[in-house]
């Protein structure tokens, strides 16, 4: 990278959606989505704190059909009509938490997994406390599942969007009836 390219901002193109559980913002790099995230205070500094760690120098764009596929999906999976997204997406984050999050997209739509068993999955079964956090960290909701795992006693633990919004989100999937 040339120093001249390593001043050239990049381009993140924000949009939102409305849900059943709230309006889910979206952020896209490079025509790959690098965030999804439900509506809260300070959301939007939070989101410009992250970039800057990773990107460093960018500018924010407003988006303008950018993201309608990403729209149209989410659509589709709050009417029961989705159950794979089929979305480009770019990931920010340590070798550890893309390990994490590449084994959330294998959890199939209605069903659930352990942290234990996404330690197990990447291969580090004594790992369960460290995925908890690396899902914690996902940054982007839905689309990559971290509402499909829940605690080894079934518990619906932690959830960044929220506990409510979990259960909903596997009461829609059909994986919990309550």
């Amino acid at each position: 990278m040339t120093a001249a390219h390593a001043r050239t901002p990049a381009v993140v193109v924000l949009s939102h959606t409305p849900s059943p559980l709230g309006n889910l913002h979206i952020a896209t790099f490079d025509g790959a989505v690098c965030y999804v995230g439900f509506e809260y205070k300070g959301y939007r500094e939070q989101l410009y704190a992250w970039l800057a760690r990773y990107l460093k120098v960018f500018d924010i764009k407003t988006e303008r059909g950018e993201h309608a596929t990403v729209h149209a999906q989410f659509e589709k999976y709050f009417d029961g009509r989705l159950k794979k997204f089929r979305v480009k997406t770019h990931l920010f984050g340590t070798d550890f938490q893309l390990q994490a999050w590449t084994a959330l997209r294998a959890i199939p739509y209605g069903a659930t997994v352990s942290y234990r068993q996404i330690a197990e999955a990447i291969g580090n079964p004594d790992a369960s406390r460290a995925i908890g956090g690396a899902i914690g960290k996902n940054p982007i909701s839905i689309i990559i599942p971290c509402h499909r795992v829940i605690g080894e006693d079934g518990s619906l633990t932690g959830f960044a969007g929220g506990i409510d919004r979990k259960k909903k989100l596997l009461q829609l999937e059909g994986a919990i009836l309550v």
